[in-house]
């Protein structure tokens, strides 16, 4: 039987509040984002800040003239075609919110307002994917784009992207493995693409497995708060990979106001911008290599190395850049030769005909002599006898 996912059981794994007018100044903004101190970002920062890493946010749309995104937007994908444009207060807000936890890079004479991403200088990569949760066309859209997810996977992985976030997921309770969409993420991994999903904010509601954070290869992200507790709303369950910051996260806007962010989303967010600073350190990586470091690197483990409500601990891309410094990339190939260059080579075609002429040479004057030699060996022997 068909159970294709509707665009409808997927939703965006956050909630937005509007940050206090106070704190709408960009020096009170700034203040606020402490997950950027929990990842040891300035750290980082001397190292990379994630230039030529590009970064797809499958999701509601992004809003690339933001002041603190205009730059770092490429032209993306719209999968739905239809639904809130811009200017449109349902539109690409949650979209916007994660890009800004990912790649913002504040604005000002100095940057120094606004909101700093993670890897302020990535570039974002927007695929719409999904509507607003109060955007009148989600209706309309319930069966006609079930499957935009997972051409959004293929399209990112096709389109230049590093690292794929999905800060969305179905933890209905009938969520369930969708096959085009499994296969669509091993697609993304088998191209050296890293996906990054967010695990799902059913921790108070029954914790129910959520997609696409359950396929294999995803790195699924976790949320904690400001104290590097589980947040109460964060899934547990066996597929968690990492934690990352998910609670009070100040985030930009296309209304140009900013807000306060929960959810697994803004965790999500996090975890693909870390990813996206180990892959510029490191770029021959491939994704299971850079799975394995941040499970191995992630700082404050929990008790027996790994549990289900923060994966193996807060992700940590400094602890894993420098570790990363003793891997050997996997699965690289000479980009000039093939295999064939690794036996004793093919024939050089403009001497091929020389070097037939010499071997039927050679192999002539080899018979003349064996049969020589085999003239004098029997007259040797009857000059014996006859004696």
């Amino acid at each position: 039987m068909n159970r294709r996912r509707t665009l409808a059981a997927l939703t965006t794994a956050a909630a937005l509040a509007l940050v206090p007018a106070t704190a709408a100044h960009a020096d009170s903004v700034r203040a606020q984002q402490w997950g950027l101190n929990a990842l040891h970002t300035q750290e980082v920062w001397r190292t990379t800040k994630g230039k030529g890493i590009t970064v797809a946010v499958l999701d509601t749309g992004v809003d690339d003239q933001h002041p603190d995104l205009k730059g770092n937007v490429a032209a993306g994908k719209d999968l739905i075609g239809f639904g809130a444009q811009r200017g449109d207060r349902p539109w690409a807000r949650h979209g916007t919110a994660i890009a800004g936890v990912i790649a913002g890079h504040g604005h000002g004479k100095d940057q120094d307002d606004g909101v700093m991403g993670v890897a302020p200088e990535a570039t974002i990569l927007p695929v719409r994917v999904i509507l607003e949760d109060g955007d009148p066309s989600r209706a309309k859209a319930r069966e006609s784009r079930g499957d935009a997810l997972a051409d959004g996977i293929r399209w990112a992985a096709d389109h230049g992207a590093d690292v794929i976030n999905l800060s969305l997921g179905d933890d209905s309770s009938t969520a369930h493995a969708e096959a085009g969409e499994d296969n669509a993420i091993q697609y993304a991994l088998r191209k050296g693409v890293s996906v990054v999903a967010s695990a799902g904010n059913g921790g108070e509601k029954g914790d129910h497995i959520s997609y696409p954070a359950a396929y294999p290869g995803v790195i699924s992200a976790t949320a904690v708060d400001s104290t590097g507790s589980r947040a109460s709303f964060s899934t547990r369950r066996w597929y968690a990979t990492v934690a990352a910051p998910g609670r009070g996260i100040v985030t930009p806007d296309p209304d140009r106001k900013y807000y306060a962010a929960w959810g697994t989303s803004a965790a999500s967010a996090f975890v693909s911008g870390a990813v996206a600073l180990i892959r510029a350190a490191h770029p021959g990586l491939s994704p299971a290599q850079i799975k394995k470091l941040v499970e191995d690197t992630a700082q404050d483990p929990p008790s027996g190395g790994r549990d289900d409500s923060r994966g193996f601990g807060m992700i940590d891309p400094a602890a894993a850049i420098t570790a990363a410094r003793k891997l050997k990339p996997e699965g690289l190939a000479s980009a000039a030769y093939g295999k064939q260059y690794f036996g004793t080579g093919p024939a050089d075609p403009d001497d091929t005909g020389q070097a037939t002429w010499v071997g039927l040479v050679a192999g002539g004057l080899g018979v003349v002599l064996l049969g020589a030699a085999v003239y004098l060996w029997r007259s040797h022997r009857l000059t014996r006898r006859r004696r």
